[in-house]
Order: structure tokens, then C-alpha cells, then sequence
């Protein structure tokens, strides 16, 4: 696909139009491959799946009860002979007559004659017979040959991640296996002189690097295969090489500092000389300095520094990025109206997100209290979060008692 053409050096990009640009310029890039059922979790389906059977293949009872034959005219208690016994597996050899019953059990087959299921609990035994209540419908309790699903019938579209119930669903039809989406092949490291390997010395002026464990887990929560480069020194000759053989091996590469525009910050130049950078800055709070292009013709997305700009940038930018490469099809990530639980100003012309946590107000709404503290390097922000609340790029204010939009971390993250 084409890339999209550059924004204006001196006009930061609303993340809308960002993500709008993300949808045009890329697709899928992972090929398919067939895995069994239950390696299929979390697994972006490549090819449709269509029903062979009806679920369920013939009518079956919805309830333990009493199948028998309802009369054309309601009258008081019926009390009819019992003459057989229906588990679920099995199949009643006759024909249930008039004034006849047959015990039933939740997913057997309806017996020929039956067209009524009494709830156990609604009905009394006795000596060889069962009285059953008056005033059922007809086909009370019982569940349609093809209810579900009918055979021939499409059940699950290509570009699906795959939940328990899809899961769940393909077995249901009688598949063992499906055709998925391989997983995508991401390259991951950071660069900067200051940063140090966790579990390592520590020199002063140096901290130890949170930003590849945070996104590395990013990006296995949304089933990609991660491949760790570790730390980069801020060296343009060193941070090339590495750029480009990431490139020939990978999906996807994505990098977290370097970016912004200090001389030490070299891959955002290194990224244009080997390939594009196509967008860059966004009009947000926080995570402006981020750029998205190509080395080659291989997707790259490099993050900001700030533990919590290259979270969040990755939830907004990076997580939808990488669904559509993945063959994903497109799907917002959730969003609710709560209640603001505090006052918070700002100028008009940049979208924030600002970081908040829920709490049950006493009307029983959910009510979003904020952060103390906006900072983008104050990573307990998000461990003590639950979810962000937008504010538009024009909004100037929210007071205490507004409705405001919240993004739940547990959608952000999956």
C-alpha cells in the first residue's frame, strides 16, 4: 500500500486524523496458517467459517421435564401414562400417543408425538403416571432443529479475534481446527545513553529501562511474536544498522525514545534516510513526539520516551496499528460515559488524556476521580488508573459532576 503523504512540520496531527491515515495506508502483512481449536485463543481468523450441521440437529428439550402432546384446548391438570424415558444422547424408538408422557432431560431429542416439555419442578409423579399443569403453549420447553445455527450458514467473518465463544462456536459446528492470521512478527527496543538493563548496576544519572517491558507486554496481550533488541545506544551509525536489519525480518518495528527533536535524538532522522516518516507529532497529551513511517517497506512506529507517553501512544496509536497489520478488522477500543469527581483546565487546540480512577458515586453511578499528578513520566499513575478520560482537543474545562468519556484500561489492553 501507499503511504500516506507527510503532515506539516508545524502542525501537530489530531489523533483522529492520525488513526484515519492508519486505516488508508495499511493492511494485512501476515499470511495464513491452519492451527488446532484450542491453540486458536486470541488468534485473528483468515477465513470464514460456514455451519455443516444444524445446532442443534434436530428439536431437543430446553428443560428436565415431561414431553407429551399438548391438546388443542387448555383445560385444568392433565394426568398422563408415562411411557418411556428420554436421556440426552438418546433416541425414543416409538411414538408418544394421546394421553401419554415421557420423561425428558435438557438436550434429548424430541420423541415423535411430543410437542410440549412441562418443567419438573411444575409437574408431580405418581404411580406410573405425571400430572402436568394446564395452560402451556405449544412447543413450551423445546428447542428448534436449527435455533442456533443452520447449516450452510456463515458463523464467524475473516478479521475476528478469536474469544472463548468463538472458540466455542467453531467446536459447536464440528470444526477441529481454523485458518488464522500468523502472528505478527514485531521488533522491540529502546534507545538512550541513560537507560540500563533491569536487575543490572545502576551509575548515577542513569534508570533502568520500564518503557520494553510495558510495550513487549503490549504487544503480547494483542498476540504478536515480540523479538527484544534490548537497548540501543543514542549513535546514529549503530541505531541505522539496527533499524535496518529489524526491517528484514520483521512485521512491524517499533521503538520507544530517539524520536523527539534533540541532537541526541537520532531515529526519527535515521528512520527518513532509510526509508519515510510520514507522520509525526500529534496534537496530544501526552505522547506528542511520535512518528510513524516505513524503514523499507516495513511498517515502524517510534514512541515516545516518557514511560507513560509510550503506554498510552500505544494504546491509541500503536494498538490499532497493529490489529490492522495483523488482519484485525476494525474495532474502537470501548468507551463510557462516567461521572468527573474532579475540576481540571487546560487550552483549547491539544486532546488530552488524563489518567483517573473509578469509584462508585452515592447514587451508584461510576464516578472518575484523577490523577494528582499530569506528568508523563509518573509511571504509578497508570498502576493506580483504572482507564483515561478524554478531553476533546477544544473542551478548556471539566467541573466536578460532568459526564465525561472514559477508556477502561481493560479494553486499551486487548
Amino acid at each position: 500500500m501507499d503511504c500516506f503523504a507527510a503532515p506539516a512540520p508545524s502542525a501537530p496531527l489530531p489523533l483522529d486524523e492520525a488513526l484515519a491515515r492508519v486505516q488508508r495506508a495499511y493492511g494485512a502483512v501476515t499470511e495464513p496458517e491452519e492451527v488446532p481449536l484450542r491453540a486458536a485463543l486470541g488468534r485473528i481468523l483468515a477465513e470464514p467459517v460456514t455451519a455443516t450441521v444444524n445446532v442443534p440437529p434436530v428439536a431437543v428439550s430446553a428443560m428436565d421435564g415431561w414431553g407429551y402432546g399438548k391438546a388443542d384446548a387448555d383445560g385444568d391438570v392433565q394426568r398422563l401414562t408415562v411411557v418411556g424415558r428420554v436421556p440426552a444422547g438418546s433416541v425414543f424408538p416409538g411414538t408418544v400417543g394421546p394421553g401419554e408422557a415421557v420423561r425428558i432431560f435438557t438436550g434429548a431429542p424430541i420423541p415423535a408425538g411430543v410437542d410440549t416439555v412441562a418443567m419438573q419442578e411444575d409437574c408431580r409423579a405418581e404411580d406410573g403416571a405425571v400430572l402436568v399443569p394446564a395452560g402451556l403453549k405449544r412447543g413450551a420447553n423445546i428447542r428448534d432443529a436449527g435455533e442456533d445455527m443452520t447449516a450452510g450458514s456463515v458463523v464467524l467473518t475473516p478479521g475476528l479475534r478469536l474469544r472463548a465463544q468463538e472458540v466455542g462456536l467453531a467446536a459447536a459446528v464440528g470444526r477441529s481446527s481454523l485458518s488464522v492470521r500468523k502472528r505478527l512478527r514485531v521488533v522491540l527496543f529502546s534507545t538512550g545513553d541513560e537507560l540500563r538493563e533491569p536487575g543490572t548496576e545502576k551509575p548515577e544519572g542513569a534508570i533502568y529501562d520500564a518503557n520494553r517491558y510495558t510495550l513487549a507486554a503490549q504487544l503480547d496481550a494483542l498476540g504478536a511474536d515480540v523479538r527484544d533488541l534490548g537497548i540501543l545506544p543514542d549513535k546514529p551509525d549503530v541505531t541505522r544498522a539496527a533499524l535496518a536489519d529489524a526491517a528484514a525480518t520483521a512485521d512491524l518495528v517499533v521503538t520507544s525514545g530517539g524520536a523527539s527533536v534533540g541532537e541526541e535524538d537520532h531515529v526519527k532522522r535515521v528512520v527518513g534516510e532509510l526509508g519515510s516518516v510520514d507522520l509525526w507529532k500529534l496534537a496530544l497529551k501526552p505522547g506528542k513526539p511520535l512518528a510513524l513511517g516505513r524503514i523499507g517497506t516495513t511498517p515502524f512506529l517510534g514512541l515516545p520516551g516518557n514511560p507513560v507517553s509510550a503506554m498510552v501512544t500505544f494504546m491509541l496509536v500503536g494498538r490499532p496499528l497493529v490489529l490492522r497489520l495483523s488482519g484485525a478488522e476494525s474495532a474502537p477500543a470501548p468507551r463510557c460515559l462516567v461521572v468527573a469527581g474532579f475540576e481540571f483546565k487546560k487550552k483549547p487546540g491539544r486532546r488530552e488524556f488524563l489518567r483517573a480512577r473509578l469509584a462508585t458515586g452515592p447514587d451508584g453511578r461510576p464516578v472518575a476521580h484523577k490523577f494528582p499528578s499530569d506528568s508523563s513520566g509518573v509511571l504509578t499513575s497508570m498502576v493506580e488508573a483504572d482507564g483515561l478520560v478524554d478531553m476533546p482537543a477544544d473542551a478548556t474545562t471539566i467541573r466536578d459532576g460532568d459526564m465525561v468519556e472514559f477508556l477502561p484500561f481493560t479494553g486499551l489492553f486487548a
